[in-house]
């Protein structure tokens, strides 16, 4: 997959492994990635994802830190939360929002096949143990946009690795970029209160 990394996205990292800025950040980062996603679907389309959306941004918070617990760069860990919600998309028939088209989701999901085994994430199943308790809000599916899927904002090509736009635009293929020496989580996307990309 293809992403963006900047200082926000070091400073999301650093808020959401900070006690008590965690838990604002997860907030400010769940209303941003709702935001992002909602604008992708058809406008009459947007209010019945809403609280799926949350939910399941919310959920997919843990799963980033437990990558970065786990070892994986933050473009890595970034990547499966992203991985995790096209999955998702792709289960509710949701392909305009998908960033990936349909045939590159098993390979995505092999490339962090260790990661999803541990914590039962499998296509069908996009959470495994990070879905809450209570479950997650329901929302209407598309299914039949599976049948003509034009997958309209994804890009295609970059199964094979995560590969990284930095701020001077060079693409660097590999998730373990360096992370910079002084970050202030208060850059961090939504807690800035900037438009800012997932």
């Amino acid at each position: 997959m293809k992403i963006r990394q900047n200082i926000r996205h070091w400073a999301a990292k650093k808020a959401l492994t900070t006690p008590v800025v965690g838990d604002v950040a997860n907030d400010k980062l769940v209303d941003l990635h709702t935001s992002i996603f909602l604008n992708k679907a058809d406008e009459e389309r947007r209010e019945e994802r809403r609280e799926h959306l949350d939910d399941f941004f919310d959920a997919t918070m843990d799963a980033y830190v437990a990558a970065l617990e786990a070892g994986f760069p933050e473009a890595e860990a970034r990547e499966i939360t992203h991985v995790q919600a096209n999955f998702d998309f792709f289960n509710h028939g949701w392909t305009e929002m998908m960033e990936i088209p349909g045939d590159e989701l098993e390979e995505h999901y092999r490339r962090y096949e260790s990661f999803f085994t541990e914590h039962g994430i499998t296509i069908d199943d996009p959470l495994g143990e990070f879905r809450p308790a209570g479950g997650i809000a329901d929302a209407p599916e598309t299914p039949e946009r599976l049948e003509t899927a034009e997958y309209e904002n994804a890009l295609a090509g970059f199964a094979d690795d995560v590969y990284v736009e930095t701020d001077d635009g060079e693409t660097v293929v590999g998730g373990d970029t360096e992370e910079p020496e002084e970050v202030d989580p208060a850059v961090a996307p939504g807690l800035d209160e900037d438009e800012a990309s997932a």
